[in-house]
C-alpha cells in the first residue's frame, strides 16, 4: 500500500520537479561573455561638409484595401531602403501577411509591395499551428545579413505569442524559412517584439522584447551572430511596461524607453544599462505623455536623441518628434509629424474628413502614389470611420539613421498606409 502511494506521489511530482529544474537551468546557466554595443565613432568636432536641409515624405505601402500597421525600416548599403509591415482585413485576422517594399534612392520613390511571410508559410517553416501574425521588424547586421523578426500566435491572443526569425544573405531578395526563437522554458509563449534590434561589436544581436502573459514587462534578449538565443535580461517588472525602444550611447551604455500600459494616464518610462544590457536601472517616468502607445528613438551625432511618439494623454491623433539629451531630462519639440486638425482629436463627418484627408494624401504621399488618391477616397471605411465619425490616427513609429546620415521614420498613417519621413542633420539643426 505504501509503495503504491509512494509511486503515485513520485509520478505526480515528477513533472513539476522537472519543470523547476529546467527553469533553473534556463535562468541560472553560466554567464555568457557579453560584447559591447557596436556604435559609430563620435563625430563631434569633426568638420562636416555643408548640406542643404532635406525633409521629404511619401508612402511606402500601396495597397488600398487592407488594414496596415506596425512598420519597420532598414537602410541598405547601396543607399536604398527596405520596409516591412503587416497587412490584412484587420489586426489579428487569419489573412494577415508580412509585406515589404523597397525604396530607390535614385528615384526617391517606393516600389511595389511583396509578401515575405504568411500564416501558411510560417506554419510550414516552424511545423507549428499558426493562427495569426503581427509586428515585423527588420535590421541590417554589420556583416550585411538582413534579419526579419515577427510575431505569431498559435493559440489565444497576443499573450500567447512567439517570435519567428528569417534571414537574408542577399539584402532581402531571398529569405530563409522561418524558425521560432525559444525564449522561455514554459511552452515558449508570450514573447513579442516591436522595436528595432541593436548589434554588438562581435556581431551578436540585442533584441528588445516584452511579455503580456500574467503581466506586462520588458526584457533584453541576447542572440549570437547566427540568431540563436544565448541569454536574456529583465528590463522591467510588473504589469505596465512594454515595447522597449533601445538606443546605445557608447560601447557599454544604452537607454531604453518603454510604452506605458497602466490603467491611468501615464508618461514614458525610461531605464539605463552601463554593462551592455546585462543589468538595467529601475524604470522611471520621464516628461512626455504616453497614451499606452508605441514610440521610437534614435541617436544623433551632435543633438542627443530623437524620439517620435504620441505625446498625448489619450488618443493617437498626433505624432510628434522631440529632441532630448542622454539623461532624458531636457526635451525640445522638433516638429509635429502628423496631427488631426481638431486639437482634441474629435471625429469629423465623412464629407469634411474626405476633403481634409485628400489634401493630406496629396502632400504626404509622394509622386508615385498620387494616382491612388481617388481609389483611396472611395475606400474610407471602418479603418477610419464609425457611426460617430471619422478619426485621424498616426502611430507605431520606427526610427533608423542610415550610414549617409539620413534619418528615416516609418509609421502607420490612418491604418491605411505606411508613411515614410526622411530628413538630414542640416534640416534638424535648423529646427533645433
Amino acid at each position: 500500500m505504501f509503495s503504491a502511494r509512494h509511486d503515485r506521489l513520485a509520478r505526480y511530482l515528477a513533472l513539476p520537479l522537472l519543470l523547476i529544474v529546467f527553469a533553473y537551468a534556463w535562468y541560472a546557466h553560466p554567464g555568457y561573455l557579453m560584447s559591447g554595443f557596436a556604435v559609430e565613432p563620435k563625430t563631434i568636432g569633426v568638420v562636416q561638409p555643408i548640406q542643404a536641409p532635406i525633409f521629404t515624405s511619401r508612402f511606402a505601402s500601396s495597397d488600398l484595401h487592407e488594414f496596415v500597421h506596425s512598420s519597420a525600416v532598414a537602410a541598405l548599403p547601396d543607399g536604398n531602403l527596405i520596409s516591412v509591415w503587416f497587412a490584412g482585413s484587420r489586426e489579428g485576422a487569419a489573412d494577415v501577411q508580412v509585406r515589404s517594399s523597397r525604396f530607390d534612392a535614385t528615384t526617391g520613390e517606393w516600389g511595389d509591395e511583396s509578401v515575405l511571410a504568411t500564416r501558411e508559410s510560417t506554419q510550414l517553416g516552424t511545423q507549428k499551428h499558426i493562427r495569426k501574425l503581427g509586428n515585423p521588424i527588420i535590421a541590417l547586421a554589420p556583416d550585411n545579413r538582413l534579419w526579419l523578426f515577427y510575431v505569431s500566435v498559435s493559440i489565444g491572443g497576443w499573450a500567447g505569442s512567439a517570435i519567428n526569425v528569417m534571414v537574408s544573405d542577399d539584402l532581402g531578395h531571398n529569405w530563409s524559412s522561418p524558425r521560432q526563437l525559444i525564449t522561455t522554458p514554459f511552452a515558449n509563449i508570450s514573447t513579442l517584439v516591436r522595436s528595432a534590434p541593436v548589434f554588438h561589436a562581435n556581431g551578436s544581436i540585442g533584441l528588445p522584447v516584452y511579455h503580456e502573459f500574467l503581466g506586462k514587462f520588458a526584457e533584453y534578449l541576447y542572440l549570437d551572430a547566427n540568431g540563436q538565443v544565448v541569454d536574456k535580461f529583465r528590463i522591467s517588472h510588473g504589469k505596465h511596461s512594454l515595447q522597449p525602444t533601445l538606443v546605445p550611447l557608447d560601447s557599454q551604455s544604452a537607454v531604453v524607453m518603454l510604452r506605458y500600459a497602466g490603467e491611468k494616464y501615464g508618461r514614458v518610462l525610461a531605464s539605463r544599462t552601463d554593462d551592455a544590457g546585462q543589468t538595467w536601472s529601475e524604470p522611471h517616468s520621464i516628461d512626455p505623455w504616453n497614451p499606452n502607445s508605441s514610440l521610437a528613438a534614435v541617436a544623433t551625432p551632435d543633438h542627443g536623441l530623437l524620439v517620435a511618439l504620441n505625446d498625448l494623454q489619450d488618443g493617437r491623433f498626433r505624432l510628434s518628434l522631440y529632441g532630448t539629451n542622454a539623461a532624458m531630462d531636457l526635451w525640445q519639440p522638433v516638429i509635429e509629424l502628423d496631427e488631426s486638425p481638431d486639437p482634441q482629436g474629435n471625429p469629423f463627418s465623412p464629407e469634411i474628413y474626405r476633403e481634409i484627408i485628400g489634401d493630406k494624401f496629396r502632400i504626404a504621399g509622394g509622386e508615385r502614389r498620387q494616382p491612388l488618391l481617388s481609389g483611396f477616397l472611395e475606400n474610407l471605411d471602418q479603418r477610419v470611420c464609425t457611426d460617430h465619425g471619422c478619426d485621424f490616427e498616426y502611430e507605431y513609429p520606427y526610427f533608423v539613421r542610415s550610414p549617409d546620415g539620413m534619418y528615416h521614420l516609418v509609421y502607420s498613417w490612418n491604418n491605411t498606409f505606411i508613411k515614410h519621413v526622411s530628413f538630414n542633420d542640416a534640416w534638424l539643426k535648423g529646427r533645433l
